[in-house]
């Protein structure tokens, strides 16, 4: 994975079993944001987080668009895609 110059979609698993879903350029540092509670309001009262899904992108929008639209699945569909891949983190 590299960070300089992608953009990423990403989506973490909270303590509580939730996922968030976002996008970023750093994702490293985002990740490391979300868990010392400088990330998202959702996630600040559910860390640790984990990284359970990404995807790397050439451009912002499409980062964007991919996020919107991973926003749009069930808690199911967003598990079984979490399940479906094994990171190297």
């Amino acid at each position: 994975m590299a960070d300089k110059g992608a953009n990423f979609t990403y989506m973490v698993r909270c303590r509580d079993g939730s996922y968030y879903i976002g996008w970023t350029n750093h994702l490293k540092e985002r990740i490391k944001a979300h868990n010392t509670g400088k990330g998202a309001k959702y996630t600040r009262s559910r860390t640790p987080v984990e990284l359970v899904y990404y995807e790397e992108f050439a451009t912002k929008q499409e980062a964007m668009s991919r996020e919107a639209s991973l926003k749009k699945l069930s808690h199911q569909e967003k598990q079984k895609l979490a399940e479906q891949v094994s990171l190297r983190y």
